[in-house]
């Protein structure tokens, strides 16, 4: 398998979403705080979702954030979590991974969000990048993988908190985990040889 290293796709990725603040702020006249404008504009607002058809919301979404430190904090993680995969994935899974486990976490928010309250962030994505590495390094080589997924719930539960998304987050992970799972299912494992050794002393 042919990595993804060589395109250093964490890397752009980092550098969209902080191009996209930047816009965001400057259009919007805050580069501390995303104006509300902003993000009722380009995040995920169920409501203008469903009855204006403004799907598109469940896309860029993943590109808004709050205020700046809600960027920093998602960009740390990205950094972490993304250059990892790109040692295990090759770009297609790598994207696959980061923008299915995006979307996943933002379906799932468009179903139990309530109608009026926006959603932004790429932490759908990034905790799909944290589940898909996760559980991909133990199945390659055949280990189990429930320590992974306890860590990955721990993780999760304690990630949240007032205003945090957890059904994005909760979407992303489960998202991850089983692309994850079904990625290193369908490597083929690595060729091991045993060799044994046995010395018989002369009387």
């Amino acid at each position: 398998m042919t990595n993804s290293q060589r395109y250093k796709p964490t890397y752009i990725l980092i550098a969209l979403n902080t191009a996209f603040y930047i816009y965001t702020s400057i259009v919007g006249g805050n580069f501390v705080n995303t104006s509300s404008e902003m993000i009722y504009l380009y995040g995920q607002v169920n409501g203008l979702v469903l009855y204006y058809g403004w799907y598109q919301q469940l896309f860029t979404a993943l590109f808004v954030h709050a205020n700046i430190a809600h960027l920093a904090g998602n960009m740390l993680f990205l950094l972490v979590f993304g250059l990892r995969g790109e040692e295990m994935f090759s770009l297609p899974e790598y994207l696959l991974v980061y923008f299915l486990g995006g979307l996943a976490g933002n379906i799932l928010s468009l179903w139990l969000l309530p109608l009026n309250v926006p959603s932004v962030g790429a932490s759908g994505a990034i905790f799909a990048m944290f589940g898909a590495v996760a559980v991909y390094a133990r199945r390659s080589v055949s280990q189990s993988i429930i320590g992974v997924l306890i860590y990955a719930f721990f993780l999760f539960f304690i990630s949240s908190g007032p205003g945090v998304n957890i059904f994005a987050h909760f979407g992303g992970l489960a998202a991850g985990l089983l692309i994850g799972y079904a990625l290193a299912a369908r490597r083929k494992p690595e060729v091991r040889y045993t060799y044994s050794y046995s010395y018989s002393g002369l009387p």
